[in-house]
Order: C-alpha cells, then sequence, then structure tokens
C-alpha cells in the first residue's frame, strides 16, 4: 500500500481566499472586555501597528498581540487592511506562515490580534548586522544556509498563490527566523486577494522625496525598494510573478549586501525600478565570488517584463533546490 493511500494530502476547504471574506467586519458584540491579556511588552513599533507579548490568562501563555497605532485605529480603511492582514493569516495555515489565536476588538473598540510569539532575528536585522560590522550576511550564514531560507519563503508563497493570494510586501523585514530554524513570511496586510470587482484604495498623495523603506503610501503597494515594475505602475493585472520579482530583490540583497536600487529618495527608486536594470550581483561583489546559478535565478526573478521572469514561487522553490544541491556536491 502506497504511503499516500495511507497519509492523503489534506484538501483545504476554501479553495481561493476571498475579499469578501477577508475584509468583512466583526460583528459589534464581539470584543474583548476582561482582562484575558495583561503583562503587556513593547516587541516592534511599525508606522500602522504596534506588537505586545503579554500574558493569555486563560492559556497560561505568553502571545503576541497586534493592534493599530491609536492615531488611525478608528480609519475604516486600516481597519479592513488590519482584518484582511489576521484572516489571510489565518487562513493560510502552512508551516512558513504564523499561526494566528484570536481576531477581536479590546475594551475601547479597537481591533486585534493574537498569534504565536516568535523570539527569533528578521532577515532584515541579519543584514543590518552584517553591514555594521563591514561583512556581508553571506559571510556569517553561508549560500547554502541563505538559499534554505529563502526556499521556505518562497514554500509559503506558492502555497498563498494557489489560493489566489499576492503577498505584495516581501523584503528583508518581513522575513522572520526562529530559534528553532523555523522561517515565518509576515505581514499580510497588503495581500491582494480575489474579487470580483478591483480593491478601492483612498486617493492619498505620493510622498516622493520621503522615506523609500515606508510602506504603502497613497496608490502606491508596497516597499519601493522590493516592488516589481508592474506594482509600481499600480497595474490592476499585477499576479504572483510581482512576488516573484519581490524575491529576487531579497536574493539579490543577500547576495550584494545592498538593494537592487540603491537611494533615498522615493521617486528616484521608482524610476529605477521601472526603467534601469540593476548591476549583477558579480559586478558588486568584493569579498567572495557569486556562484554563478544563483545570480542567474536572482537575475532572473527582477526582469522587467513578467513573462521573462521565472513565472512561478514553485519553479522559483525548485531552482534554488536544485542550486543547493549542486553546491552541497561540490563542496563536499
Amino acid at each position: 500500500m502506497s504511503m499516500a493511500r495511507l497519509f492523503p494530502h489534506p484538501q483545504d476547504k476554501y479553495p481561493d481566499v476571498h475579499l469578501e471574506d477577508t475584509d468583512l467586519d466583526l460583528p459589534d458584540h464581539v470584543r474583548n472586555v476582561d482582562m484575558r491579556y495583561t503583562q503587556f511588552k513593547t516587541i516592534a513599533k511599525g508606522g500602522k501597528c504596534l506588537i505586545q507579548s503579554c500574558q493569555d490568562y486563560h492559556l497560561s501563555r505568553v502571545v503576541a498581540y497586534k493592534s493599530l497605532h491609536k492615531e488611525i485605529a478608528d480609519d475604516p480603511f486600516e481597519q479592513k487592511r488590519f482584518l484582511r492582514e489576521a484572516r489571510v493569516t489565518a487562513m493560510l495555515q502552512h508551516p512558513n506562515t504564523i499561526p494566528i489565536y484570536e481576531l477581536s476588538r479590546d475594551n475601547r473598540g479597537h481591533y486585534f490580534f493574537t498569534m504565536k510569539l516568535v523570539e527569533g532575528y528578521t532577515l532584515r536585522e541579519v543584514l543590518d548586522m552584517a553591514e555594521e560590522e563591514g561583512t556581508q550576511a553571506v559571510d556569517g550564514y553561508g549560500f547554502h544556509r541563505m538559499v534554505t531560507i529563502l526556499i521556505q519563503v518562497a514554500n509559503a508563497l506558492d502555497y498563498a498563490h494557489s489560493h489566489g493570494v499576492v503577498h505584495r510586501d516581501i523584503k528583508p523585514a518581513n522575513i522572520l527566523m526562529g530559534p528553532f530554524g523555523e522561517v515565518l513570511l509576515l505581514d499580510w496586510g497588503l495581500a491582494k486577494v480575489w474579487s470580483e470587482k478591483p480593491e478601492e484604495i483612498p486617493e492619498m498623495p505620493l510622498l516622493t522625496n520621503s522615506d523609500p523603506s515606508l510602506t504603502a503610501q497613497g496608490k502606491l503597494q508596497g516597499t519601493a525598494h522590493y516592488m516589481s515594475p508592474e506594482q509600481v505602475e499600480g497595474a490592476d493585472s499585477l499576479d504572483h510573478r510581482s512576488d516573484v520579482y519581490s524575491m529576487g530583490a531579497v536574493l539579490y540583497e543577500t547576495l550584494t549586501g545592498r538593494t537592487t536600487f540603491p537611494g533615498d529618495k522615493l521617486n528616484e527608486i521608482l524610476h529605477q525600478v521601472k526603467n534601469v536594470d540593476p548591476p549583477s550581483p558579480s559586478e558588486l561583489s568584493t569579498g567572495h565570488d557569486i556562484p554563478a546559478q544563483l545570480e542567474e535565478i536572482c537575475m532572473r526573478c527582477i526582469k522587467k517584463d513578467p513573462d521573462r521572469r521565472i513565472q512561478s514561487a514553485r519553479q522559483l522553490v525548485s531552482a534554488l533546490r536544485s542550486w543547493r544541491l549542486r553546491w552541497a556536491a561540490e563542496t563536499g
């Protein structure tokens, strides 16, 4: 008897994730009014959200508690995005996404959700630490380990794409590495999910001289250094290949220690993303040789034309695994 018959692959009950499900308001009566969560400690502050650790009194464990900053907690658009992040993350039950425990309102009526608390480092922190030490991340982690991390991220994307979800904000700050070797793809708040009509995004001014590391400005949905050309254009036809481009941009930075298009002005970055081809990683490397096959995978991901890229996260996983096997064989 085959193993497949003994242990059939589980089939999800929802083949596609729908906008009408992810952005639905919670019923008014849903709120946490008791003292279930106590002993709050700040973990991280983002542009829109606060993440804290806290004690879950009901289950006697420490969890992560995420909420909107009070300045935007009553903004209807930000509330929709927050609900989407919680639900998309909860629906994409995969080893490389973080488990969600509860979505509710606090005693002031503001949304929050709780999730597994993972003590670890983001890829952004690893890259920044290497820069401070005058090295590159691959010097400490090695090509093999870095590629293994990106394979796990691409596995999460392959799963999400199979459910009609495009992440739209792949970047080092959203890749978390835990203490047991786990790799988690975070922050699905900008995710594009299936809908019969285009998503409505409020008109807001684009601050062209602002910090390009900021997420979601005006109609711009993403982080400039890692956005695909079609994402910069705001194309309604944007699909999963945009995430493949972003994965290539992350791989590029991992190999070189710098982003595809360095700069500190948003308009400059956006122009380059749309119109300029970056130098190959080997042209920038000074401390080590970039593996040729890995460089080729990277450059194929960041082609301007989506049709010329690696066509799916699954194909990217296959290409990276192929390189990893060859690298292991060649280096012993």
